[in-house]
């Protein structure tokens, strides 16, 4: 549990250095407001869903390594049903990472737009 929120914390840190982080012009006018909070929400989401998921990779892969130590005959029908799960799970993860990008990229010039800051 501890390695858990020790991640959580690194991408919430991590996160938080790109939301502070502003250029001359219309960033500084921002300041932390919404753009920080655009980027600190992207950030979580995908920390969260990247660490759940990470979760949930190794409790699959512990049950699939039980099971084939259980019974090895049964080692290629778990393998395959292991790495289709596998497959599932990471592609939760990406869609995260793709609404992350949507946040930032293609929402936020619509938003600056809206408060005046041109964009």
């Amino acid at each position: 549990m501890r390695k858990v929120l020790g991640l959580m914390a690194m991408f919430v840190l991590m996160g938080a250095g790109l939301a502070f982080a502003a250029e001359g012009g219309a960033a500084t006018q921002l300041g932390f407001g919404f753009l920080g909070a655009v980027v600190l929400g992207a950030c979580l989401g995908v920390g969260i869903a990247a660490s759940g998921c990470g979760v949930g990779m190794g409790h699959a892969t512990r049950g699939a390594c039980e099971g084939i130590a259980r019974n090895p005959e049964l080692a290629g029908k778990l393998t395959v049903t292991m790495i289709l799960g596998l497959a599932f799970i990471e592609a939760l993860t990406l869609y995260a990472l793709v609404l992350g990008f949507y946040l930032i990229f293609a929402k936020l010039g619509s938003f600056m737009a809206l408060a005046g800051l041109g964009g």
